[in-house]
């Protein structure tokens, strides 16, 4: 017993098509605007200088203490800690003055 061809491609298409719409339109989703430009029509550098540089320098300014602060902080405590741990770690000669 053998199934046809015309039969699979019938059932295929009946039924396995995901409701009959292709796939970039299987949900209806309301509420998203999407807007496209043209690459023609696109000005790649328009505000670099006059928007991109002051915005830079200005998130700069407002998060350096947030991050800045707690960096240095880091660094110091490792800083005294690295010192300390190379004084502690430092032989002591008079140890070994009658070592001749």
């Amino acid at each position: 017993m053998s199934i046809s061809y015309s039969f699979i491609v019938f059932f295929f298409f009946n039924f396995c098509s995901m409701g009959g719409q292709h796939f970039g339109n299987l949900a209806k989703i309301r509420g998203i605007i999407t807007f496209s430009l043209s690459p023609y029509e696109q000005r790649v550098t328009a505000g670099f200088w006059s928007k991109m540089v002051p915005n830079t320098f200005r998130r700069f300014r407002e998060n350096v203490f947030i991050f800045g602060i707690p960096m240095l902080t880091g660094y110091l405590i490792y800083y005294a800690a690295e010192r300390q741990n190379k004084k502690l770690s430092r032989k002591n000669p008079d140890d070994y003055a009658c070592d001749v």
